[in-house]
C-alpha cells in the first residue's frame, strides 16, 4: 500500500493543492479500495487514478464553495530529494500551483493529466467521465486563463545563478539597501502572503518599489535575529524562517531565466500549512 500512496499522492496533491487533504484523500481511496470486491478491475492502478482524481476534485470544489480569503496559497512542499524520489517529480512547480487556482476543478485536472503525466484526452475522457472533445475544450480553456499568448509555461527552478541571486537578495535586505534589493525585482513583481486566520502585512502587493519597501519593513519588524535556511520547495528556490527552532515563514521564489530577476514572491506564514513541511525538516 506504501507504493501506491505515493504514487498517488502528486495526482491528488496537484488538485487540491494541499499536502494534507492530498494524504486523507489517497487513504480514503485505498482504504475503500481493499474493503470492496475487486473483481473486474484490469488495472489497477488506473482503477486507483481515476478514483483518486475524482475525489480530489470533488474535495477542491467543496473548498471552493466555502468563503476564501483574499490570498490563498498552496501547501509547500519539501522537493530537495526529488533527484532520488521519483514520485517527487511529479510534484508541481509553486507558482505553476498558485496559477491553478484560476481553474475550476475538471479544468485543473485536465491540464495537470496532460501537461504533467502526458495522458491521451481519451485516457482524461475515461476519468473525468466525459468526451474527448471535451477533454480538448477543457485543456484549452485552461490554458486560456493560465498563459498570454507566448509566454512560457513554467517557472525558472533553483540554478546556481538563482543560487548567487538570493544570497544576494538576502544580503541587501539585511543591509537595508533598498536601491540593490530593487534591482534584483522584476518591474512588476507580484508578493503573496497567506496567514490563514492570522493577520499579516499585506496580503497582496505589486511593482518593485513597494515591494521591496514591504520586504524591508518585514525584515527589520519580524525577521530580525531569524534563522533562515536555503531550500527548494515545490522544485523552486526557498528560504525558511525560524525563531528558536520554529518554522514560521516558507517564501518561495519565482525567478525569471530571462533576465535574471524575482517573478513573483509567495509567502507561506499559516502555521496550519508548516506543519508537515516543519517536521520535515525537523
Amino acid at each position: 500500500m506504501k507504493d501506491y500512496q505515493d504514487q498517488l499522492f502528486p495526482y491528488a496533491y496537484n488538485i487540491a493543492g494541499s499536502a494534507e487533504d492530498a494524504r486523507d484523500i489517497v487513504q480514503d481511496v485505498l482504504t475503500a479500495y481493499y474493503a470492496s470486491p475487486r473483481e473486474g478491475i484490469e488495472n489497477e492502478k488506473a482503477y486507483l487514478v481515476k478514483s483518486v482524481i475524482n475525489h480530489a476534485i470533488n474535495a477542491k470544489n467543496r473548498k471552493k464553495r466555502t468563503v476564501q480569503p483574499e490570498v490563498w496559497l498552496p501547501e509547500p512542499v519539501a522537493t530537495e530529494a526529488a533527484d532520488t524520489n521519483v514520485y517527487l517529480k511529479d510534484i508541481l512547480s509553486y507558482s505553476l500551483l498558485v496559477l491553478l487556482e484560476k481553474l475550476n476543478a475538471r479544468e485543473r485536472a485536465a491540464f495537470i493529466l496532460k501537461e504533467s503525466f502526458d495522458y491521451a484526452h481519451q485516457e482524461i475522457a475515461d476519468i473525468l467521465g466525459t468526451t474527448e472533445e471535451h477533454s480538448r475544450k477543457l485543456l484549452s480553456r485552461a490554458k486560456a486563463k493560465l498563459f498570454k499568448p507566448g509566454e512560457p509555461a513554467g517557472p525558472g527552478i533553483r540554478s546556481a545563478q538563482t543560487n548567487v541571486l538570493l544570497e544576494n537578495y538576502i544580503a541587501a535586505i539585511r543591509s537595508r539597501n533598498m536601491e540593490k534589493l530593487e534591482s534584483l525585482l522584476a518591474e512588476d513583481i507580484a508578493f503573496y502572503a497567506d496567514g490563514g486566520k492570522m493577520n499579516v502585512v499585506k496580503r497582496i502587493c505589486t511593482g518593485a518599489a513597494d515591494v521591496a519597501e514591504l520586504l524591508l519593513y518585514v525584515y527589520q519588524t519580524y525577521q530580525q535575529g531569524s534563522s533562515v535556511k536555503f531550500t527548494t520547495i515545490n522544485h523552486q528556490p526557498a528560504f525558511l524562517y525560524y525563531q528558536k527552532d520554529r518554522l514560521y515563514v516558507c517564501q518561495v521564489f519565482d525567478v525569471s531565466p530571462e533576465t535574471g530577476r524575482i517573478l513573483q514572491i509567495s509567502n507561506i506564514i499559516d502555521p496550519e500549512k508548516l506543519k508537515i513541511l516543519a517536521g520535515h525538516f525537523a
